[in-house]
């Protein structure tokens, strides 16, 4: 049970909501308030943020080598500095995921077996990349027919 002070206050979840909504918690009254995403304001905006998503249908199974190959190989494509060497982990009922630390952010990649093949990319950086770069050669590293991405 949820002891907080503010637990009572607090609006259930939306799945709705969570696709397609913005959700700022803890505005200056303390109570939950959301916002349609084009109501989003950049809080900081003397700092550089550059979110991309790529998601897409491999040719095949990724592996865990493969993530890790495919997230060194990213951070040199969008000159990223990379800090550790890729970390993965492998879930019997989710698939893969993997994350590399960039001095400047970094990047998650998921991959799924099941129910179909898929992965999805998050790369968020502290430091401006080309989009273009990055989501070809996401293409082109994991033979994907299919993809989509989009950058904010």
């Amino acid at each position: 049970m949820n002891t907080s002070p503010h637990a009572s206050r607090m609006a259930p979840p939306s799945p709705a909501l969570d696709l397609f909504g913005t959700r700022r918690l803890g505005d200056f009254d303390g109570e939950p308030h959301r916002t349609d995403p084009a109501d989003w304001r950049d809080l900081a905006p003397e700092i550089v943020r550059q979110r991309l998503v790529i998601e897409g249908v491999p040719a095949g199974r990724i592996d865990e080598a493969q993530i890790r190959l495919y997230l060194s190989a990213l951070s040199r494509e969008v000159d990223m500095v990379q800090l550790i060497e890729p970390v993965t982990h492998r879930s019997d009922q989710y698939g893969w995921a993997g994350w590399i630390h960039w001095e400047t952010s970094g990047a998650h990649f998921y991959a799924w077996d099941e129910p179909r093949l898929f992965f999805s990319v998050d790369l968020y950086t502290c430091k401006a990349f080309d989009v273009d770069t990055a989501v070809s050669f996401t293409r082109d590293f994991l033979q994907a027919g299919t993809l989509v991405a989009r950058s904010f």
